[in-house]
């Protein structure tokens, strides 16, 4: 009975690190008219950006504090010039998960696995 007690308890806190690093990986990202737009790469606590455009000030490293939902976007030139705050992990009919990427006032991309 202890051991089945024990097993209860210790379930719910291996279950949370799996759930949380779902957003985690390589994203295809398209923009509001479906053109693809970038990827975007998410491992620990760091961000990646390479946009399809070349020159474009959007490109670059960043860090990002993770969340049950996501991760919010801390600094790098997503944050700066793009004006995106948090990457936030959605159903998606397709793929199953996709990650959406918003400002303070919309959602801007919808990025989908790589």
């Amino acid at each position: 009975m202890r051991r089945f007690a024990l097993a209860l308890l210790l379930f719910p806190a291996l279950s949370v690190p799996s759930m949380a690093q779902i957003y985690q990986g390589n994203w295809s990202c398209r923009d509001a008219s479906t053109n693809r737009v970038g990827i975007l790469t998410i491992y620990g606590n760091v961000y990646g950006w390479a946009s399809r455009t070349a020159g474009d000030p959007n490109s670059g490293t960043g860090t990002l504090t993770p969340y049950q939902d996501g991760v919010g976007i801390n600094d790098g030139n997503l944050r700066t010039n793009a004006g995106i705050q948090a990457a936030r992990t959605v159903e998606d009919p397709v793929n199953g998960v996709a990650v959406q990427l918003e400002t303070a006032d919309a959602i801007v991309m919808l990025c989908t696995p790589r």
